[in-house]
């Protein structure tokens, strides 16, 4: 690890020489170049300076500790040598946080795709629960909501529904909230009063340019049909709702929230955008390593992640062994608990291959 932060406080010290270079300054794009990247890096080399101002610290009260006949000295010294290796101890942690290789996507917006999944009408009402939380937990932390695409059942229930969920970060607090979701309780629907069991899928996507996944229109076919629902004009007697298809992968889109024909063709293409881009990622890390797949975070759709259970007021993230009995204050979108275990456990994992 120590090989690799010289490194890097040796490549920082080369970019404060470029960026301070005419030749440099006078090709903007260049030094805007290496300015973003010393300020990427620039954290580590500050916490690796304040790491070894520590060690030195440390060898200086050690060496004191040895030669001082003095007693009073000694203890002080003895205290200082106690407080700079606990010191040491906490700062290479930090550094070891920070060399984590950094999620591209970590600051973007996040499409939040909400299916419901098996048990009938109580699964759309799980999957409207789950939006809901969602909803409420972008409230909490001043996110801005945008519903891109939604489909009701007539009864409160989801059949399916995406929504754009915008803020600085947003997709590095959710992005662990890809999987199955799995509801326990009796449904309204249930006159026995037996518990069953349904499950909603949710997938967590970034918004991505057009740098990022470039979709050719060819590739592309638009249809046009009357959208459906209860009640509002133009419901029923326009073309306005837009399908569409990706050829090449057979990824399917459909909006018809708005009235307009064009703002529904601008939210179903940043959807397939998304889509896309996540299919990529997702073949992406098929290729990675056994270990990098273990971890938390990898995209598995198929994996049941979390269990709400209502008659006993818990919630189970069964991927790190975390539950909790505070099921209402959860759905109502106080998420922190769970996610912070989350990142702190894919920290974790991360930090065994520094």
């Amino acid at each position: 690890m120590f090989e690799k932060l010289d490194a890097v406080v040796d490549h920082y010290d080369e970019l404060t020489r470029q960026v301070a270079d005419p030749e440099i300054i006078a090709n903007q794009s260049v030094w805007q170049k290496y300015m973003q990247e010393m300020g990427e890096i620039g954290p580590v080399v500050e916490k690796y300076r304040e790491y070894r101002k520590a060690e030195e610290e440390l060898s200086f009260a050690k060496e004191m500790l040895e030669n001082e006949d003095d007693e009073e000295l000694r203890e002080m010294a003895k205290a200082e040598v106690s407080d700079q290796t606990k010191n040491l101890e906490v700062l290479e942690e930090e550094l070891k946080i920070l060399l984590i290789p950094k999620d591209p996507n970590d600051e973007k917006n996040v499409i939040v795709e909400i299916r419901a999944g098996a048990g009938g009408e109580e699964a759309a009402l799980f999957a409207a629960d789950l939006l809901r939380m969602y909803t409420r937990y972008a409230e909490r932390h001043g996110y801005k909501t945008e519903m891109l695409s939604y489909s009701d059942t007539g009864l409160g229930g989801v059949k399916e529904a995406d929504m754009m969920i915008k803020g600085k970060g947003a997709y590095s607090r959710l992005k662990f909230e890809s999987g199955v979701h799995r509801v326990q309780r009796v449904p309204v629907t249930e006159s026995s009063g037996r518990i069953q069991t349904s499950t909603a899928t949710v997938a967590v996507l970034p918004e991505v340019d057009d740098v990022e996944v470039h979709i050719d229109p060819n590739d592309v076919r638009v249809d046009v049909f009357r959208a459906t629902g209860n009640g509002g004009q133009c419901v029923n007697t326009t073309d306005s709702a837009v399908r569409m298809t990706h050829i090449p992968t057979g990824i399917v889109v459909s909006c018809q929230d708005e009235k307009s024909q064009i703002k529904n063709r601008e939210k179903a293409m940043k959807v397939l955008k998304a889509r896309v881009y996540d299919m990529m990622l997702q073949e992406q890390n098929a290729k990675i390593a056994a270990d990098r797949r273990e971890q938390v975070g990898t995209g598995d759709r198929s994996e049941r992640i979390r269990t709400y259970n209502f008659p006993q007021g818990r919630v189970s993230e069964h991927r790190i062994g975390l539950t909790l009995y505070k099921l209402d204050q959860i759905l109502d979108g106080d998420l922190d608990e769970i996610i912070d275990a989350l990142i702190t456990d894919d920290q974790a994992k991360k930090m065994n291959n520094i």
